[in-house]
């Protein structure tokens, strides 16, 4: 397919997106772009197809989250009959991480009733859509950038550094996922698959330990779903009604330092929050910030190829 978008994956994204990218958090960013993780699980359809960069959110991930994730994948990729995966040494938070190509998003239901996809693959869909992901690449040095709820634009600076630095995983089992429609990148939308599926098709059939591994990482998804924002609101309530500033002004406050409360598998709202020396600016200021990482990334690329 024809490369487009200032060089954004393999042609134009759908929509307003050139280089789209997605917050996420930790562990499951770096299994994403590890090759591990095959299925991105929302709570809405992917809106693009083509490359789509990862970031890890701030929100350091707890042991406990990291092993019931690392414990789901091994069952399901034991599915299969593979028990060896190298798991990331290190999960990084507020990181550029590297990107994969969206290929298709299916419901959950058809994923789970796919008889092409493998059945570890299928295994995955725990979600209402499933955003289905192929050649995973990781950046050399990942660095520091803030996120956005949702799908958002790298800046210029970013991508352009960033994409220097790319360097392809080969994950446990890969997945290539059919297109019913070659021509047409969107013909692997949720619905498609429903037409080519047996009235009867089989589903997975489950152990005592897989079944166990899959609550575990349910419920490592659904500890994000607890409201974090009370905190948040009080200080800046407060830090403006000393000043006498409006409503207006506390609303639009709200808007710059909120982190919603969001689960990397369910929840459309994905983004960091601000550290706490650059919590009064703005996203015009956020971006005159992006110099210094692109800089400093592009100087650890260098050092790396001549060290």
């Amino acid at each position: 397919m024809s490369r487009g978008g200032g060089g954004g994956g393999r042609g134009r994204s759908h929509g307003n997106y050139t280089n789209p990218c997605l917050t996420m958090h930790q562990p499951w960013a770096s299994l994403l772009v590890y090759g591990i993780k095959r299925i991105e699980g929302r709570s809405w359809p992917a809106p693009i197809r083509g490359r789509l960069w990862i970031h890890a959110a701030s929100k350091v991930p707890e042991e406990a989250t990291i092993k019931a994730m690392e414990d789901f994948y091994k069952e399901i990729y034991a599915v299969n009959g593979i028990t060896e995966i190298k798991f990331p040494k290190h999960y990084p938070v507020s990181r550029l991480l590297g990107c994969v190509e969206v290929v298709g998003c299916v419901r959950r239901e058809e994923l789970a009733s796919w008889e092409a996809v493998p059945e570890g693959a299928r295994l995955e869909g725990q979600t209402d859509f499933c955003w289905l992901c192929e050649e995973p690449q990781k950046l050399l040095v990942p660095f520091e950038m803030r996120g956005y709820q949702g799908v958002y634009n790298l800046e210029k600076k970013i991508y352009e550094a960033a994409v220097r630095g790319l360097a392809p995983v080969k994950g446990p089992m890969p997945v290539k996922f059919p297109l019913p429609n070659p021509r047409n990148r969107f013909s692997l939308k949720p619905g498609s698959v429903l037409m080519q599926l047996p009235e009867k098709a089989s589903e997975v059939e489950k152990s005592s330990s897989l079944t166990a591994a899959i609550a575990g990482a349910r419920a490592a998804a659904n500890q994000f779903n607890k409201k974090v924002q009370e905190p948040l609101v009080n200080t800046v309530q407060n830090t403006n009604s000393n000043s006498g500033r409006s409503d207006q002004v506390n609303r639009k406050a709200l808007e710059v330092h909120r982190e919603p409360s969001v689960s990397n598998e369910t929840e459309q709202s994905n983004c960091i929050k601000c550290e706490k020396s650059r919590c009064g600016q703005t996203r015009p200021d956020m971006k005159r910030l992006h110099g210094g990482p692109a800089k400093i990334f592009a100087a650890a690329v260098r050092e790396l190829k001549f060290s």
